[in-house]
């Protein structure tokens, strides 16, 4: 039996995968694709034996780590996310690198789960084989560099698509070497610096730019009746609101979503934009205004959302909440920017909240255990955006349960958030926009899933965002009331850096030229996401139209009254 442990084990290991591959041929049917699958299929496989049968050892060793790794990672994410690894999301994660020794920790039983099925991988290769295929030795070499190089040449070809059913320990190696090619022939060019010419004096009051986190405008009360109380429903003495109603969200993503809220991307040249055009804070220093950033989502000086060391020097004032539970750091950010709207000098200030990311179990406190029953508490009062999803299998039930605990935080991050920031802060010389970066899915549709959005797929609630303007009623900005009835219900978040510009001063027709309409004009908006942001490789973005009469809302609910526990 030891004769064929290499091959047993190999055969183990793709078993292991076998309710993948015939999904997808399941998907395809009986057609000429389903033929160049399994010619793909067979020939991945052939590449992956022969390099089992590799003679020097540590070449043989070194393939078996980088299968390993690769097929691991492969499946780490699959049973993270519950969804396929596209090469856009791989781009996505590559990026968010910063944070991978936050997600190995709270993802590690998965980790080791998946390392262990490995093992039949690593072992199958790695062996010492007990006989010589009857071949040059430089064959079995070449035959797994052939194997990722014709994946890869696949995957360019089709703009990143291919992949799906073959062989998982060959996909992150061709993604990665379509990364490291898109790397080495970036050509956007070198970042410009601010060209746009002003037409006002300095600016003598705050702009301020809160971004929320995973904050569905259908779940608020100031869109929909049975909402959740936001605190913007009525306006403290001195202050106005204008309720823009519901806006079309940039990306189902953060990040996507964030750099180009930054940077100024359009939708039809958003790569450019934002690889090459200055930055929200360079604008801001061209008026003549500090800038601030109030990250309460990362400590540590960890950056995110695409932000560099290169960015981050336009930024006067970098706060983080290193010490601050991640129940609190709302709170915490309300407070630091009270401190802003106190100190008397015009300041950008740009607010990245926590919000109400999964897991939204404990973002909450007791006190605000308004909607009952609630997901189970306790397990991750130290997690801001990830988790494990123990416990919660997407049932109709758990998401029941899921949809009282986020109300129960938008309670909270929401509604106490603009309490305390309103009884705090003097707001008669600020203008503050406050959106979220992106909507919800919270299956009241139904659908079947674990996500909340990035969805490859999405509906219309993840793109589907609040918009509100909050400024001084004696303060004289923008002609906020002009347009506000015929762009109600109809902006997006494309409009909100060409008003962030305006509110600077900078000349109308050259911003509108550049960057679009802002909030003070008729914006003519296409109210539509993109949900294929990083389209590479000659693919297109994919746009998802909201229309507002399929909205789901939710419906009254009997807010059973908290007992602190």
């Amino acid at each position: 039996m030891s004769r064929y442990l290499k091959e047993a084990l190999l055969l183990l290991y793709l078993f292991r995968g076998h309710d993948y591959y015939l999904e997808r041929l399941a998907a395809l049917g009986f057609s000429f694709a389903t033929v160049l699958f399994g010619a793909m299929f067979v020939a991945l496989l052939l590449a992956l034996w022969m390099g089992a049968y590799i003679r020097q050892a540590l070449v043989r060793h070194l393939f078996a780590l980088a299968m390993f790794a690769s097929a691991v990672f492969f499946e780490v994410y699959t049973r993270v996310t519950d969804s396929y690894l596209t090469y856009s999301q791989f781009v996505s994660l590559v990026y968010s690198g910063g944070f991978i020794q936050e997600a190995a920790y709270q993802y590690r039983e998965v980790i080791f789960s998946a390392m262990a099925g490995g093992l039949l991988l690593v072992l199958g290769i790695g062996l010492k084989p007990r006989r010589r295929l009857p071949l040059p030795g430089y064959v079995p070499v070449a035959a797994p560099l052939f194997g990722v190089l014709l994946l890869s040449g696949v995957l360019f070809a089709r703009a990143g698509e291919g992949a799906r059913g073959l062989p998982i320990m060959y996909t992150p190696l061709a993604y990665l070497n379509l990364f490291v090619y898109e790397a080495l022939h970036n050509t956007v060019g070198a970042r410009e610096p601010v060209s746009l010419l002003r037409q006002s004096s300095v600016i003598g009051h705050d702009i301020v730019l809160i971004i929320d986190e995973s904050i569905g405008g259908n779940y608020l009360d100031i869109n929909t009746p049975s909402g959740v109380a936001s605190g913007l429903k009525t306006p403290p003495p001195g202050v106005e609101i204008f309720n823009y109603g519901y806006a079309a969200s940039i990306a189902n993503c953060s990040a996507d979503t964030n750099v180009t809220l930054r940077y100024g991307g359009t939708r039809a040249d958003y790569m450019r934009i934002n690889s090459t055009q200055p930055s929200i804070w360079q604008y801001a220093h061209g008026a003549g205004m500090r800038t601030v950033y109030i990250d309460a989502q990362r400590t540590g000086g960890n950056l995110q959302n695409l932000m560099t060391e290169l960015e981050k020097q336009d930024i006067d004032q970098f706060i983080q909440f290193d010490q601050v539970r991640v129940l609190d750091r709302d709170m915490a950010a309300a407070a630091q920017l009270a401190k802003l709207l106190n100190n008397d000098r015009a300041e950008l200030v740009v607010v990245n909240k926590v919000g109400a990311h999964f897991p939204v179990h404990d973002k909450y406190p007791d006190a605000f255990m308004t909607y009952r029953p609630a997901l189970p508490r306790g397990q991750f009062q130290d997690v801001a955006d990830t988790g494990k999803r123990d416990g919660f299998n997407g049932r109709q039930d758990d998401w029941q349960l899921y949809r009282n605990a986020y109300q129960n935080t938008l309670l909270w991050n929401v509604g106490e958030f603009f309490q305390r920031l309103f009884q705090q802060g003097n707001l008669q010389n600020a203008v503050l926009i406050y959106t979220s970066d992106h909507g919800q899915d919270l299956h009241e549709r139904g659908n079947p899933g674990l996500n909340t959005h990035c969805g490859g797929d999405p509906v219309e609630e993840e793109g589907l965002v609040p918009l509100v303007v909050i400024q001084g009623s004696q303060l004289r900005t923008l002609d906020w009331p002009r347009a506000w009835a015929q762009n109600k219900d109809r902006s997006s978040h494309y409009n909100i850096f060409p008003t962030l510009l305006a509110l600077m001063g900078y000349d109308p027709a050259a911003v509108v030229a550049r960057y679009g309409k802002p909030l003070s004009e008729p914006t003519e908006d296409d109210f539509t996401f993109n949900y294929r942001f990083n389209a590479r490789l000659g693919a297109k973005p994919a746009w998802k139209h909201i229309d507002l009469g399929s909205i789901v809302t939710p419906g009254p609910v009997k807010a059973q009254v908290a007992t602190g526990k």
